[in-house]
């Protein structure tokens, strides 16, 4: 994971490369409480392919990057 100031600093460290995915500091903050909120319990669980799926989805993380195999 790389931090970047703004989307000319993303595409000037690219320098053509394919950029994967990127998202913004806001979006991943969502990422990481919906990813890891629930693990602190005794009782915890790990989630299924298709229950860490819909956290994607329902972050609106869509396409072949966040697609779980």
């Amino acid at each position: 994971m790389n931090l970047f100031r703004s989307e000319e600093h993303i595409e000037r460290w690219l320098d053509g490369r394919d950029p994967g995915a990127t998202i913004t500091v806001g979006k991943l903050s969502e990422l990481a409480h919906a990813w890891w909120c629930d693990r602190l319990p005794p009782e915890w669980q790990p989630r299924s392919r298709e229950l860490n799926q819909a956290v994607f989805d329902r972050l609106g993380l869509t396409g072949e990057f966040w697609r779980l195999a």
